[in-house]
């Protein structure tokens, strides 16, 4: 690594925002419940969230399986040996925090806990400003227009 190519940031290791958006969520559903859907509707909510849990589990697998085969880092992190634009990646830059995001959204309509809702939000916005514009920069110096081509086909979540 050249003296001028900046690394990602340590802090904050971006599983540790979506855990801290579980916690919260957690903590402010014991503290102030939040009403939610009854009936059917809730039914129906109750199988889209083990959809995203579904969509969850896809994305991890075919994420990580995809960025073991371009022999890239996994860490949130470290610097990409290389540009990985297949797989998920093809339809979002950024699949696992987007699984991390529907984890949120799966959870809180599976247990009816409308918080896990909102901290998904705070948690994907956290995300994006506390790590992601981080990432856009190092990969668009290390990549040139390779990154900038793919950033204007794929976009950023979905």
């Amino acid at each position: 690594m050249s003296t001028g190519e900046k690394k990602p940031s340590v802090v904050p290791l971006p599983p540790l925002i979506y855990v801290a958006a579980i916690a919260i969520s957690i903590i402010l559903h014991a503290l102030y419940p939040l009403p939610w859907i009854g009936g059917l509707l809730s039914a129906i909510l109750f199988a889209f969230g083990f959809l995203a849990i579904a969509g969850v589990v896809a994305l991890f697998v075919t994420a990580i399986r995809t960025m073991h085969q371009a022999k890239t880092t996994l860490n949130p992190n470290g610097v990409p040996d290389h540009l990985v634009t297949s797989g998920p990646f093809a339809i979002t830059r950024n699949p696992m925090y987007l699984a991390n995001t529907l984890l949120l959204i799966g959870v809180g309509l599976i247990s009816g806990i409308a918080w896990f809702l909102i901290l998904a939000v705070v948690a994907a916005f956290a995300t994006y400003k506390l790590a992601i514009e981080r990432e856009e920069k190092i990969l668009a110096e290390k990549f040139g227009k390779r990154y900038r081509d793919y950033s204007r086909k794929v976009r950023r979540w979905i």
